[in-house]
């Protein structure tokens, strides 16, 4: 079985472009989130081996999601997409349990990287 990942974003650009990068290179895309609620929520159904998740959007935003995630699993697998300029943001995400994190506009080859780096 290949890793699940779930792509979290709000905008639906941002979603189908690193869900291509994913597919493209073998990984399977089990749900996808416009925000973090809704990342909560679709988390607990599919359980996903890996979730990439914005910083910042409507309803609850990344950190948000990410915090809550980790707390109703402590081993989930969270790589957060910033814009440039939230440096901060990011320090607290990976301080908050993320394992790594992508700028965008997305490089597929550091998607990729990212994505090993964390499942293995």
């Amino acid at each position: 079985m290949g890793v699940r990942i779930m792509v979290v974003d709000d905008a639906a650009f941002m979603r189908m472009m690193i869900k291509d990068i994913l597919s493209k290179n073998g990984y399977e895309i089990v749900a996808e989130a416009e925000n973090g609620a809704k990342a909560v929520e679709k988390f607990q159904e599919v359980k996903p081996d890996l979730t990439t998740m914005d910083i910042t959007m409507p309803e609850m935003d990344g950190i948000s999601a990410l915090k809550q995630i980790r707390s109703m699993d402590a081993s989930a697998k969270i790589i957060m997409c910033s814009a440039m300029g939230q440096q901060a943001m990011v320090i607290e995400a990976i301080q908050a349990g993320a394992r790594d994190f992508i700028v965008k506009p997305f490089q597929p080859d550091r998607v990729l990287e990212a994505v090993r780096k964390v499942v293995g």
